[in-house]
C-alpha cells in the first residue's frame, strides 16, 4: 500500500469559481480482474481527470478496458506527464537475465544486487474512499491524498461537482493497479472448524518474458499439508496453478500466506467458524441506573467460541436513522407499506428530534417503495387496504400514492359490515376479527383531508366503537386489548377497563424490564401469531397517553430497545410498523454531549465504548471475546456470571441489547413443537458441477416457515433453479448468503407436508463441513444436523 494522488479538474465550470465536489469522489471496485486475467500495482498513482466534465451527476460509466502494464511505463496517465512520470521513464530497464529470472517488479532490486521478498500485499477492500466534501482552488482542482489498497484490478473513479452559482460537471475515470507477476490464492470467505480444503493459488505472469522463481506458502491457525512449496516457472505472457491443502483446526481467523521470491507476496484471511449448535442468551433493557445481571453456565459450551455482543440504542433518533436505511432492502407487503410510511413521516419526524432530513435519500426511498405499494395496491382486501392507506396518505404531494390512500380508505369504508367489524370468514375467532376492525378503523382515521373525510371517519370508529362495546367482556387477552385501544375508536368507561387489562397483563422479563406477552390462540389479523415485540409496542401505544401508566411505559421501552436489530429491526413490516410508533412516543428527549459505557464481567471490565458527537446518532455496537475466567473450569460461558453494565452518565433513553453466543458440540435433538426437517446427511459432489439438493419438513398447519439450509464454505446456489420454485408457488421468495439458503413458505394446509429441490454448484474441493440447517414457525424452532461434503 502506498499513497497516490488524484487530482481533478472540472473545466466545465468557470476556473474562479470555488467547487464542491458534494455528491461523491468514490472509487469502486470492478470485480473483472479475476475473469480477464488482470492485475494490479499498488504503487503510487496521479490520475488527472482533465477536460470538460461529459458525465452528468450520479451516470455510471462503462469502466476502461484493462492492459499489462509494460514495464517501461508502470502507469500510463491521462493527460500528460507529470515530475513523477518523468522521473520513472529515466530509469534504466533491467538487465535481461535479472528481469528473466525475478520478474520485472524487482528489477529496481536487482539492479542493486538486492533479493529481498516483496512487500506482502493483505488490504482488500472492495471500495476504498469516499470523500463527500472537497473543495477545490480557484482554478477548479483539488488534491487528494489516498493510499491505494493491494487488491489487483481496475478501479473506478467518480467525481461529481457543482458551483455556488449551480453550475454542475462530472467525470468518471479509471486507473489499473498492475504488478508484472503476482500470486492469487483464492479462498473462501469461511471455513467450518474440520474442514479439509484445496485452496487453489494461480501465478500469473504479464510479462513478455518467462519467470522463474520459489513459492513459498505458509498459514496461521490452521494446518498446512506439505507439497504446496517449491520452484515454479511461468511462461511468458501465461499462469500456473498450485494447490495447498489447507486444515482448518481452530476456530477464529485463520491466515494463509504465498509469495513467489523477488515478485509478490500477498496474505489472505479467512474466518473459521465453529461446528455444532449455537446458543445464545440475551438481555435487554435501559441505561436510565447501573444494570447488574447474571448468567447461567451453558454446560459443555466451547470457550474458544465464546462471544459478546453489546448494542446501544441512543433513543428514537438513533433507530430512526438506521430504519431509514435499511428498510427498503426488506420485501414483502408489510415491509414496503412500512418503508413507504416511514419515507413520508421521516421530514417531520427528524426535524421533531433536532435532525435536519435530507431530501435526496427521502425522495428515494419513497420512490423505491411507491413502486411497491402501487403495484401491491392493484388488488385490494381488507388486510392490504388496512396496510396501503395510512402509508399511502403519508405523501401529500404525490398524487399517485395519494389516490391510492384514498381509494384504499374508500374501500374499507364500504368494507365494513353493518355490525361494525371488519373481515372474518371461515375459521376466523371473535379474537382476529376484533384485531382487524381495530386496524381497520385506525386506517381509514388517516384520511382527514376534507370535511367528507372526516365525516366518513367518524361514522366508521363509532360503528367500530359499538362492536368494541358489545364484545368488551370477551375480550380477555392483553394483546387484542391493546390494539383495540390504540384504534382510536373507544374512549370513556371503556377505554378505563381495557387499559387495566392492559396494565395486568404486563409480566417481568429476565432483565427486570416489562413486556405484554402473547396468550395462546392469539392472532393477529393476518392470521400470525403475533411476537412479544409487536404486543409490547401495541401495549405502549395503549397507555402512553394514561398518567398511571408511567412506570409500566419505561419498561416497555426498555424491552423494545432492547429487542431491535439492525438488520431485521424488530421483525416483519407490522411489527416494525407499531414498534416504530411507539419508540418515537416515548423517546424524545436529547441525550447528553458525551456518554461512556462499560460492560464488567465478574467485576473485570469487557467492552468499553463511548457514544459522542455524530455517534449520538447512531446506534453504538461492540463486541469481543469472553474472558476464559483465568484458566478455572469450566471456563468461559461454560460457567456462571456477573455481568454490569454502566453509563456515565445515567441515561433513561438510551437502551441495550446483549446477547451472549458460544457453540456447543452437536447433539441430536428431538423434535420441537412437530417440527422436523430432513436434509442430506452428506453428499458427494464435484467442483464445477450441481449438484441436486433436497428438503422435506413437516409443520403445523396455519403457520409460515421460515427453512435455513445450511451450505458448506464454496457451495453457491443455483437461482435459476429457486427463482422456478417461486414462479411455481413453493417458496414465497428465498435469500442466498455465504454459507446459507434461508426460505420462507406459505402456511402449509392441514395434513401437508413441504418438500423442495434445488441445485449447488460447489467451488472448491476437499471435505467440507456445514453448519446447523434450522427450521422455524411461530415461536418454534428445531435444528437438524450438519452434513458433510466430499467435493472432487
Amino acid at each position: 500500500m502506498t499513497e497516490a494522488r488524484t487530482k481533478m479538474r472540472a473545466t466545465s465550470v468557470r476556473a474562479s469559481t470555488r467547487l464542491a465536489l458534494a455528491a461523491a469522489l468514490l472509487a469502486a471496485c470492478q470485480a473483472r480482474s479475476r475473469e480477464a486475467g488482470v492485475s494490479g500495482d499498488p504503487s503510487s498513482l496521479t490520475q488527472e481527470l482533465a477536460g470538460p466534465a461529459t458525465a452528468p451527476a450520479g451516470s455510471a460509466a462503462a469502466p476502461a478496458s484493462v492492459a499489462p502494464v509494460a514495464p517501461s511505463a508502470p502507469h500510463r496517465k491521462r493527460g500528460g506527464k507529470d515530475a513523477a512520470d518523468e522521473a520513472e521513464s529515466r530509469k534504466p530497464e533491467p538487465k535481461n537475465a535479472e528481469a528473466n529470472e525475478l520478474g520485472t517488479v524487482g528489477y529496481k532490486q536487482a539492479l542493486d544486487g538486492d533479493r529481498r521478498e516483496a512487500p506482502t500485499r493483505a488490504w482488500f477492500p472492495e471500495t476504498f474512499l469516499f470523500e463527500p466534501l472537497v473543495v477545490t482552488d480557484a482554478r477548479g482542482a483539488a488534491v487528494v491524498p489516498v493510499r491505494v489498497p493491494d487488491r489487483l484490478t481496475t478501479w473506478r473513479v467518480l467525481a461529481l461537482a457543482h458551483a455556488r452559482t449551480g453550475a454542475q460537471g462530472g467525470a468518471v475515470a479509471s486507473f489499473v493497479g498492475t504488478l508484472p507477476t503476482y500470486v492469487d490464492p483464492v479462498v473462501p470467505p469461511f471455513l467450518v472448524r474440520g474442514d479439509q480444503v484445496r485452496v487453489p493459488i494461480q501465478l500469473v505472469n504479464t510479462t513478455d518474458r518467462e519467470v522463474a522463481g520459489e513459492l513459498l506458502v505458509t498459514a496461521d491457525r490452521a494446518a498446512l499439508a506439505a507439497g504446496a512449496d517449491g520452484r515454479r516457472t511461468i511462461p511468458a505472457q501465461g499462469s500456473a496453478l498450485a494447490h495447498a491443502v489447507l486444515t482448518a483446526d481452530q476456530v477464529g481467523t485463520a491466515k494463509l500466506r504465498a509469495s513467489l521470491a523477488g515478485s509478490d507476496a500477498v496474505e489472505r484471511t479467512i474466518e473459521v467458524r465453529p461446528s455444532g449448535r449455537p446458543v445464545t442468551q440475551t438481555r435487554s433493557g435501559t441505561l436510565a441506573a447501573p444494570r447488574t445481571l447474571t448468567t447461567d453456565g451453558t454446560p459443555r459450551a466451547d470457550p474458544g467460541t465464546d462471544r459478546v455482543r453489546l448494542q446501544v440504542f441512543p433513543g428514537a433518533l438513533s433507530i430512526l436513522r438506521t430504519e431509514l436505511a435499511v428498510s427498503t432492502a426488506r420485501t414483502g407487503s408489510a415491509d414496503d407499506s412500512y418503508a413507504l410510511l416511514l419515507a413520508g413521516r421521516a421530514a417531520g419526524l427528524l426535524a421533531a428530534l433536532g435532525e435536519t432530513p435530507d431530501p435526496a435519500a427521502l425522495r428515494e426511498a419513497s420512490i423505491v417503495a411507491a413502486q411497491r405499494a402501487v403495484r401491491a395496491g392493484r388488488t385490494l382486501d381488507v388486510e392490504r387496504a388496512s396496510l396501503l392507506a395510512e402509508a399511502a396518505l403519508a405523501h401529500p404531494g404525490n398524487p399517485v400514492l395519494g389516490r391510492l390512500g384514498e381509494r384504499a380508505v374508500a374501500y374499507l369504508a364500504r368494507a365494513q359490515r353493518p355490525d361494525g367489524t371488519f373481515a372474518g370468514g371461515a375459521g376466523w375467532t371473535l379474537q382476529r376479527v376484533l384485531v382487524a376492525t381495530a386496524e381497520a378503523t385506525r386506517a381509514v382515521a388517516a384520511d382527514r383531508s376534507t370535511v367528507a373525510a372526516r365525516q366518513r371517519a367518524l361514522q366508521v370508529a363509532a360503528r367500530a366503537a359499538g362492536a368494541f362495546a358489545r364484545t368488551a367482556d370477551q375480550v380477555t387477552d392483553g394483546y387484542t386489548a391493546a390494539a383495540v385501544l390504540a384504534s382510536g375508536a373507544v374512549s370513556g368507561a371503556l377505554a378505563d377497563t381495557l387499559r387495566d387489562r392492559v396494565r395486568k397483563a404486563l409480566a417481568p422479563t429476565t432483565d427486570g424490564a416489562r413486556a405484554l406477552p402473547v396468550g395462546e390462540g392469539v392472532v393477529r389479523s393476518d392470521g400470525v401469531a403475533p411476537t412479544r415485540a409487536e404486543a409490547t409496542a401495541l401495549a405502549v401505544l395503549a397507555l402512553v397517553d394514561d398518567p398511571a401508566s408511567k412506570a409500566a411505559l419505561a419498561d416497555l421501552g426498555a424491552t423494545l430497545l432492547g429487542g431491535y436489530t439492525i438488520a431485521g429491526g424488530w421483525g416483519d413490516g407490522r411489527v416494525n410498523l407499531v414498534a416504530m410508533q411507539a419508540v418515537l412516543a416515548l423517546f424524545r428527549e436529547p441525550l447528553p454531549r458525551s456518554v461512556t459505557v462499560t460492560l464488567e464481567m465478574d467485576g473485570a471490565p469487557v467492552l468499553r465504548g463511548t457514544l459522542e458527537g455524530q455517534k449520538l446518532r447512531d446506534v453504538l455496537t461492540l463486541e469481543g471475546a469472553v474472558p476464559d475466567g483465568g484458566g478455572r473450569a469450566p471456563a468461559g460461558l461454560a460457567a456462571p456470571h456477573t455481568w454490569k453494565l454502566v453509563a456515565e452518565p445515567a441515561v433513561p433513553g438510551l437502551g441495550y441489547a446483549l446477547t451472549f453466543a458460544s457453540w456447543l458440540p452437536w447433539e441430536t435433538a428431538a423434535p420441537s413443537a412437530g417440527l422436523e426437517l430432513a436434509a442430506p446427511a452428506r453428499v458427494a459432489a464435484t467442483v464445477g458441477q450441481p449438484v441436486e439438493l433436497t428438503l422435506t419438513a413437516v409443520a403445523p398447519s396455519g403457520v409460515p416457515l421460515h427453512v435455513q439450509h445450511a451450505l458448506p464454505a464454496g457451495a453457491q446456489v443455483d437461482r435459476p433453479s429457486l427463482d422456478a420454485q417461486v414462479a411455481e408457488g413453493a417458496i414465497e421468495r428465498y435469500v442466498a448468503a455465504d454459507g446459507a439458503l434461508d426460505l420462507y413458505v406459505a402456511a402449509l394446509a392441514p395434513g401437508k407436508t413441504f418438500s423442495l429441490s434445488y441445485r449447488a454448484i460447489p467451488t472448491l474441493a476437499g471435505t467440507l463441513h456445514s453448519g446447523a440447517s434450522l427450521i422455524e414457525a411461530g415461536p418454534h424452532r428445531s435444528w437438524v444436523p450438519p452434513s458433510t461434503w466430499t467435493v472432487r
